[in-house]
């Protein structure tokens, strides 16, 4: 078995993917464990249209395919995986889920600094990698929902901080999991005609108050 050249992977013959699959890109440059992941992905049923074996090639097939989520080991050749993960968070690509070893835990830090949306820790199971790539992927629209209501870069800073401490005040007050209280705010912004960020302040005010 050859550690070489990234490929994208083939759809099958005669299945069209349908618009609700979701796009995955794998790259970690020791095969069995990429192989691993992408098998886990695709009983998941995500469609795994590309593979890598080094932070480079997985930066270039994420710029060309635009996938709902980019899987990638921290310890590449070429570009490391948070080097990678920089790049793919600058563009505005794709959720990014980083694969570490227990001894790399003290690049956690550095990896959500480089827009790292989940991470697991090797070994791992299915158990451990899809709850982290459904977390990137919902974190990652959220972020770009904020995004699109908040054009400023300081402010936009600041609405993700506010947002981020009332989802965590609704999750511990209200019983909620992180993306039922996204989507609260969310909601009551719409119905409101208030921003995010003025959802969020209310609740920091109400909530936090109350808990204060």
């Amino acid at each position: 078995m050859t550690n070489d050249a990234p490929q994208e992977a083939a759809a099958p013959q005669g299945s069209a993917t349908t618009p609700s699959t979701r796009r995955a890109v794998v790259a970690e440059d020791e095969a069995l464990i990429r192989m691993d992941v992408v098998e886990t992905l695709r009983e998941a049923g995500f469609d795994v249209v590309g593979e890598a074996a080094d932070g480079e090639a997985a930066v270039q097939l994420a710029t060309e395919l635009k996938p709902d989520v980019v899987v990638m080991d921290v310890k590449m050749p070429v570009l490391d995986g948070i080097s990678a993960a920089e790049r793919i968070g600058a563009a505005h690509l794709a959720p990014v889920v980083l694969l570490t070893a227990f001894s790399q835990t003290d690049l956690v830090e550095r990896a959500r600094d480089a827009g790292a949306m989940a991470y697991v820790i090797k070994p791992f199971s299915p158990a451990d990698l899809l709850p982290a790539v459904e977390i990137a992927i919902s974190r990652y629209a959220q972020i770009t929902a904020l995004e699109s209501e908040v054009a400023d870069l300081a402010e936009r800073f600041e609405t993700r901080k506010r947002v981020d401490r009332a989802k965590g005040l609704l999750m511990t007050k209200m019983g909620l999991s992180e993306p039922e209280s996204f989507r609260w705010i969310q909601k009551t912004s719409m119905d409101r005609r208030l921003t995010m960020r003025e959802v969020a302040d209310a609740v920091i005010e109400q909530v936090g108050g109350a808990a204060g």
